[in-house]
Order: C-alpha cells, then sequence, then structure tokens
C-alpha cells in the first residue's frame, strides 16, 4: 500500500471518528469501517482510533481481540475455515487442519508468506452432513481426508 494510499484511509477513518466521536458507544462502529478500511486492525491503525475517540489504546485492542470479525494480521487472498464443532471433529477434520497446515507450511491462524492463504480453525459451519467441512472463501468441501488437501489448494494456487 503507497502512503498516498494509506493516506487517504487515515483521512477517510478520520471521517468516521468525527462521525461518531461523542456519541454513545463508538469503538465498534468505528473499528469495523477501520477494518473495512485496512484490512486488518494493525497497532497504527488502533493507536489512531484510540486517539480519535479519546479512549484508552488497552480498550480498542480489547475489543479487536475480543471479537472474532477483527483481525490484527492481513489476511489472505484465500481465507480456509477448518470446521471443529463436533461432528466434523469426530469424522477427522483434526487431520484435514493438518494436512493443511503441512501443505500451507503455515500454523492455524496465520497466513501464508505469499498473502495467497490463511488459515483458520472454526467452529459449526452448519453443514454437519457433509463432515468433515471446509470452506476457502465462499466455496464448501466436504467428506474431506488429508488426502485431497493438495489438489484443492493447488486449484488455488494456480488461480
Amino acid at each position: 500500500m503507497s502512503s498516498c494510499e494509506n493516506k487517504e484511509l487515515y483521512e477517510q477513518l478520520q471521517a468516521v471518528i468525527d462521525q461518531y466521536k461523542g456519541k454513545e458507544g463508538p469503538l465498534m462502529p468505528v473499528m469495523q469501517k477501520a477494518q473495512d478500511l485496512f484490512g486488518y486492525l494493525p497497532i497504527e491503525v488502533q493507536n489512531f482510533i484510540a486517539e480519535g475517540l479519546e479512549v484508552p489504546l488497552s480498550d480498542v485492542y480489547g475489543v479487536a481481540t475480543f471479537y472474532a470479525q477483527f483481525s490484527l494480521e492481513p489476511k489472505g487472498e484465500y481465507a480456509i475455515g477448518v470446521c471443529m464443532g463436533t461432528a466434523c471433529y469426530v469424522k477427522g477434520s483434526q487431520k484435514v487442519l493438518d494436512a493443511l497446515c503441512k501443505e500451507l507450511d503455515v500454523p492455524v491462524g496465520k497466513t501464508t508468506p505469499d498473502g495467497k492463504f490463511t488459515l483458520e480453525a472454526t467452529r459449526c459451519l452448519g453443514a454437519c452432513g457433509l463432515a468433515p467441512v471446509m470452506m476457502i472463501n465462499d466455496d464448501v468441501y466436504g467428506r474431506l481426508t488429508e488426502d485431497d488437501i493438495p489438489g484443492i489448494i493447488a486449484k488455488y494456487r494456480t488461480k
């Protein structure tokens, strides 16, 4: 991101801060807009919000780390979520998750160095009949085994 783009994003965020400053409960909507603008909430953005709303940085950080919708790190082009709900777990989702960690060479909760994939363990995805299940962005994959992972990931590497 260029410094000009960055400056423009901060100007847009300042406008949102100005809109909510002094109103009750401004933190969540301001943080949501910041996440939309920047794609994640690095410490610099958290500090900007804290100063702008005149709240402690610890409040901003606390909200950012409590709610799953917020991310402190940039997300990959492809967000991979492996269901770890009961049905999926019983049918082998941990093996699928382990295979993804190995295939992508990245731990759960992190993004590959090329920025292509972010790997997450999720709660129930609501497709228990297809257990174990994972989603890559909006694509659902069910009845997975660890042997399925290399072929699925290969399709996204070439996109």
